[in-house]
């Protein structure tokens, strides 16, 4: 009867260093701040593409758009790649007040989950650059 009640003892032990150990791993780490983001644009009129860097709290004109990046984070390198920006941009129109045609998150693995809606332009987030990458 003892030993019984000690196999049991020791089943119960290592059921709780178990569930202590698998409490005790590390959540997935955070996004990464970056502090550039590499965007493409689409010009549907002329069919031309342009790549460009923009920095955290820059607008940039693309065409008839001023797109500005408010926030560019990427995973860590020991998960599945993901860059994601949150941008602002606004579409001028001669002699009419600029428009807010988008305000949000762009992923870069899936840009037309959050996609900007235009009939002329295209935007699109890369990646996400510079900084310490530890």
């Amino acid at each position: 009867m003892s030993k019984t009640r000690a196999l049991r003892a020791a089943a119960v032990a290592a059921l709780v260093v178990m569930a202590g150990t698998a409490a005790a791993a590390p959540a997935p780490r955070q996004m990464i701040d970056r502090p550039v983001a590499r965007l493409q644009g689409l010009d549907k009129i002329t069919a031309r593409t342009t790549t460009f860097d923009i920095a955290v709290g820059e607008t940039k004109l693309f065409g008839g758009l001023r797109v500005t990046l408010r926030a560019c984070k990427e995973n860590p390198p020991i998960e599945p790649p993901e860059s994601a920006a949150f941008l602002e941009v606004e579409e001028a129109r001669p002699g009419e007040e600029a428009e807010l045609v988008f305000s949000g998150w762009m992923f870069a693995s899936s840009p037309a989950l959050s996609a900007m809606e235009s009939p002329v332009y295209d935007v699109w987030v890369l990646s996400c650059t510079g900084g310490d990458p530890s």
